[in-house]
This record gives C-alpha cells, sequence and structure tokens, in this order.
C-alpha cells in the first residue's frame, strides 16, 4: 500500500469521524499542503462532524449523509453559503472520503456521487463607455464648483484607472505615489502581510489624474492615509455620482475595478500585464479572464 495515500494505520472504518479527521490534518501537512489549505479543509470537516451523530464511524457515513448535510448548509443552517463555498466544502468532502477509500480504510467512497458545484459566480455589472464619461464628466464638475471639491473625481478616476480594490484604496498612503518616476507618475500597491506581496505592484498614473490629485491635495492635506475616511463614507460618494450621473446601476468600488479591466482587455492590453496590474493569482486569472471575454462579447467597444 502506497505510503502517499495511507492514513495513520489505528484509522478503520469503525473510526469515529473527529479522530479520522485529525489524522487527516496530518497527512496533508505531511505532504506540505499550506497551512491556510489544511485549516480550510479542516473547518469543512468540522461542520460535518457536527452536522452528523457525534458517534458515527467513517464507514457508517453514506452518500445521502453527505447530500442531507450539504442541503443543510444552503437550507438549513441559517448562514449564507456562497457557491464558491459550496464548492470549496463539496471538493474538502471529497478529498477526504477518496483518501480513506484509496487507503483501504473504508470499503465504498460515498461522496463519490456527490455532485461537484460549478464555483463560477455571477458576471459583474461594468459601465459602458458612455456611463464611464458621464460619471466622470459628474465628478469633475466638482471641480469648477462655487465650493471646489477635487475629491470625486480624484477618487473616480483613480479606480477607474487603476483597478485596485476598495481595501487596496483605503490603504493607500501619500508615499506610495510617485510622480517623479522616470516612466511617468505611478502608484504602488503595498500590502502590509508577507503573505500578499505577490498582491505588490506598480501601476502607472494618468496625467489627467495628477492634475486632480495635486488639486486634492491642497484642499484636504491628507497626513498619511490618502483618503482618510471610513468605507461607507467613499461608497456613499461614488453612489452619489452614481445617481446625479442617472446610472441605474449601483456605482461602486467593483464595478470601477471590473470597468476598468474591461477597458483593459478591449484595449489589447497584454493579458499577463492585465492580470499582474489586478494583481490577482494565475489560478484567480482563469475564472476572471473567462468573465472579462464573456463581458467583452457583450459590450462591444464603441465606435
Amino acid at each position: 500500500m502506497s505510503s502517499e495515500s495511507s492514513p495513520a494505520v489505528h484509522i478503520t472504518s469503525q473510526t469515529p469521524l473527529l479522530p479520522a479527521i485529525r489524522s487527516w490534518e496530518i497527512y496533508l501537512l505531511d505532504q506540505g499542503k499550506s497551512p491556510y489549505t489544511v485549516r480550510a479543509f479542516q473547518n469543512d470537516l468540522q461542520l460535518l462532524a457536527g452536522y452528523l451523530p457525534p458517534d458515527r464511524a467513517v464507514g457508517a457515513i453514506s452518500t445521502r449523509d453527505l447530500n442531507n448535510f450539504l442541503n443543510w448548509l444552503q437550507q438549513g443552517r441559517g448562514v449564507p453559503c456562497s457557491p464558491k463555498s459550496l464548492a470549496r466544502r463539496i471538493t474538502s468532502i471529497k478529498s477526504f472520503f477518496r483518501w480513506l477509500h484509496q487507503s483501504g480504510r473504508i470499503l465504498v467512497d460515498p461522496a463519490e456521487k456527490v455532485v461537484q458545484q460549478s464555483v463560477i459566480s455571477p458576471l459583474p455589472t461594468v459601465l459602458t463607455d458612455e456611463e464611464v464619461d458621464k460619471t466622470l464628466e459628474v465628478a469633475n464638475a466638482y471641480r469648477s464648483a462655487k465650493k471646489p471639491d477635487a475629491r470625486p473625481y480624484t477618487l473616480l478616476l483613480l479606480l477607474l484607472s487603476t483597478g485596485i480594490k476598495k481595501g487596496e484604496c483605503l490603504t493607500i498612503q501619500t508615499n506610495h505615489i510617485d510622480l517623479e518616476a522616470p516612466g511617468g507618475p505611478i502608484l504602488f500597491v503595498r500590502y502590509a502581510s508577507p503573505r500578499n506581496r505577490y498582491k505588490e505592484r506598480k501601476i502607472p498614473l494618468p496625467v489627467e489624474w495628477v492634475e486632480s490629485y495635486q488639486e486634492y491635495l491642497a484642499q484636504y492635506q491628507p497626513k498619511d492615509v490618502i483618503f482618510p475616511w471610513s468605507p461607507r463614507r467613499l461608497e456613499y460618494l461614488l453612489e452619489d455620482i452614481g445617481e446625479e450621473a442617472g446610472l441605474q446601476k449601483h456605482l461602486s468600488f467593483d464595478m470601477c475595478r471590473w470597468t476598468c479591466a474591461l477597458r483593459d482587455w478591449k484595449s489589447d492590453m497584454n493579458r499577463e500585464h492585465l492580470r499582474q496590474k489586478l494583481g490577482i493569482s494565475k489560478i484567480q486569472w482563469r475564472e476572471i479572464s473567462m468573465k472579462l471575454k464573456q463581458l467583452s462579447e457583450m459590450n462591444p467597444a464603441s465606435n
């Protein structure tokens, strides 16, 4: 029997679920799996252990038990279960019981016939080119109002030009903007946690944004963080712009990010450069590029 697939020798079909889960955890760590992946799998199976009777042996768990558990997650638990979370939990269950079955600890794999759920979430809502122009026009008008305010335009154009996430926007500091960079002005997206360092990147900034940003600095004089407001306050600001522009859509950080990505996609930006600009992994890019392709077909470029 292969040592790569064999659980601890004391695990049998009569072993209760919790000890078997702990043995699987040791196996996964021994195989070099990420601690974060192992923890996610463990949490998923702990839910299953909490749902089934505490003395239920691994060999007595049926496909019906697993399907009932998955139905409970979606309808009976009272806690939202997103399609992505459900798909991961099914993967956890399938991996665990496949491990037990292939090592001969259980005769039948009850998870084999459990249907894997698709992890593709619905397409996001984006702005058309006309809507982009209209929202920027509305935001830009504040710069020449009776009491000039460069904040709406500075925020909106930054989001539409860089495609950064809300969390990334909220943590931008003044020293993350380099207006004197050799190749032109750039935004340096930085992360405090070492595990997120792969998301760090430099993004070019348009000249028209720099002009507004300098006005904004003179008006608000931020000391450290560029946008020192709560997430909700900035969300309201975007909503107000959208409403004034007559949008039937809910203008948001996420909508701006996807709109930026789609505009870059349609401009034939190098796909690898676009992935890096968005700060996403190659695994995430598979789904996102599929969505961008679909959105591009649904939203052809304006003549």
